[in-house]
C-alpha cells in the first residue's frame, strides 16, 4: 500500500499546532503505508526534509517557494494587493507548483493521498489521476478563521478579513466537495463543511511522561507568536489581565513559550517579570515548570494544541470559551473557562491560592489527554475509516 502526503509546512521539528497535526498524520501513514511526501521549500531557508526522522518516509519532493519578507510593510503591501484582487491569503502563497509536483510524481500511483491545509486544495487535479482516494486535512476552516479574526480586531481589520472570509468561502465551496473526504479537528467543523465524507480526526500530541522538572511561580502561554490569533491573545492578556495579576502577586512571572518572539515584543510592556523563551525543543517540558497554563484566545478555528500540551505537562488550564472549543472537555473538571479580564484574573488567583483545586484540574486534564489526545488515541479514528482490504 502506497500513500502520498502533500504539506505546505514541514511536519518536523514538532513546533506548533500545524506541524504537530501534520506529523501525526504522517506517523499514522508511515505505520501502514509506504509514504512519499511533497513539501514546499523556501528558497534560502533550511531543508524542510532534514528534520524528518530517518526511515519514516520514502521520497521527499521539494516544491520551490520564493522567499518573502515578514516585515510589517511587506505584509501590508501583500495583503492590500490580495484585497484588491480578492485573493485569499496563503492560498496564493502556495499556488503555482503544479509542474514541479507533476514532475516529482511522474510514473507513481497511490492508494491514498492526503493534502494538508486547505491551501493545497487546488492541487487536487494533479493528484487525482494518481491516487485511488484523495483526502483533505483541514486544520482550520479558513473562512471562519478570517471572520473571527476580523470580529476581534479594529473596524479596518474587520472589513479586510470579511472580504477574505468571503473569498475563502467561495474557494471552500468549490474545492471541498471534490475530495473523497475531509479530516477535521472536531465535530463542530464537521457540521460546517460538505465533503463526500467527513472524519473527525482530533488534534493530538505524542504520548509522553510528565516531565520531572522543578516548578516556579509562573503562568505560561505557548504558541507560534507569528500566528495572528496568538498575537491577539498576548495583546489582550498584556493589556487587560496581566496588570491585575501583577499587582496581586509580587513574585508571579508570565512565561511566553514559542518561536518568533519578535512578532509580539511591541505588544508587551517593559517588564522583567515577562519572560519570552523563544523556540524550545520540548514545549511540554518548559510548560511543566509553570503553575498554570493560560489560553486567552479570542479568534481562530480548529482546536488549540496548546491546551493539549498543557495537559501533557499536567498543568491546570484557564482558557476562554473559544480557546477551549472543540475539545471533549468539561468546564470545571478539565479546565476553567474565563472570558473577561476580571474572570481570568480571579481564576488564576484562585488556582494559585488553592493547590488542591489546581492539582485536581491538572490530573483530570492529564487523564483526558492520555485517553483521547495522544497520537495513538487519535490514530484509532483513521484505522476505523481506512481499513486495508
Amino acid at each position: 500500500m502506497r500513500a502520498l502526503l502533500v504539506s505546505p509546512e514541514p511536519p518536523y521539528p514538532l513546533a506548533g499546532g500545524g506541524a504537530l497535526r501534520t506529523a501525526s498524520i504522517l506517523g499514522w501513514l508511515a505505520k501502514r503505508y509506504s509514504v512519499d511526501v511533497a513539501l514546499f521549500a523556501v528558497q534560502g531557508a533550511s531543508d524542510p526534509a532534514a528534520a524528518i526522522p530517518a526511515g519514516l518516509v520514502g521520497s521527499v519532493a521539494k516544491l520551490p517557494l520564493p522567499a518573502h519578507s515578514k516585515g510589517l510593510a511587506a505584509r501590508v503591501i501583500r495583503n492590500t494587493l490580495r484585497l484588491v484582487r480578492r485573493v485569499p491569503p496563503l492560498l496564493d502563497r502556495f499556488s503555482g507548483s503544479e509542474r514541479p509536483l507533476e514532475t516529482a510524481l511522474a510514473g507513481k500511483t497511490y492508494d491514498l493521498a492526503i493534502l494538508e491545509h486547505f491551501w493545497t486544495a487546488p492541487y487536487l487535479p494533479v493528484i487525482r489521476p494518481r491516487a485511488r482516494q484523495v483526502w483533505l486535512d483541514l486544520h482550520n476552516i479558513e473562512s471562519e478563521w478570517h471572520r473571527r479574526l476580523g470580529d476581534a480586531g479594529s473596524p479596518i481589520l474587520r472589513a479586510g478579513h470579511r472580504r477574505f472570509e468571503q473569498a475563502y468561502r467561495d474557494q471552500e465551496d468549490r474545492w471541498i466537495p471534490q475530495f473523497d473526504g475531509a479530516l477535521v479537528p472536531s465535530t463542530r467543523e464537521a457540521a460546517m463543511i460538505h465533503p463526500r465524507r467527513v472524519v473527525v480526526y482530533p488534534n493530538a500530541v505524542p504520548r509522553q511522561a510528565v516531565p520531572p522538572v522543578e516548578k516556579d511561580c509562573s503562568i505560561a502561554f505557548s504558541g507560534n507568536l507569528e500566528y495572528a490569533p496568538n498575537q491577539q491573545a498576548v495583546a489582550f492578556f498584556a493589556r487587560h489581565v496581566w496588570p491585575l495579576l501583577r499587582s496581586r502577586h509580587s513574585d508571579l512571572v508570565w512565561r511566553i513559550v514559542g518561536k518568533n518572539t519578535q512578532a509580539i515584543t511591541h505588544l508587551l510592556p517593559d517588564d522583567r517579570r515577562i519572560e519570552c523563551t523563544g523556540q524550545v525543543e520540548d514545549a511540554v517540558k518548559v510548560l511543566a515548570r509553570s503553575q498554570i497554563a493560560i489560553v486567552p484566545v479570542l479568534a481562530g478555528s480548529g482546536t488549540r494544541v496548546k491546551i493539549l500540551e498543557a495537559w501533557a505537562a499536567e498543568l491546570p488550564v484557564v482558557a476562554t470559551a473559544l480557546g477551549a472549543e472543540g475539545l471533549d472537555a468539561e468546564p470545571g473538571k478539565h479546565l476553567i473557562l474565563a472570558d473577561t479580564p476580571a474572570d481570568f484574573s480571579a481564576s488564576i488567583t484562585r488556582l494559585l491560592a488553592s493547590p488542591d483545586i489546581a492539582r485536581r484540574l491538572a490530573l483530570a486534564g492529564r487523564s483526558l489527554y492520555e485517553n483521547s489526545y495522544t497520537w495513538d488515541a487519535a490514530w484509532r479514528q483513521l484505522d476505523r475509516e481506512f481499513q486495508h482490504p
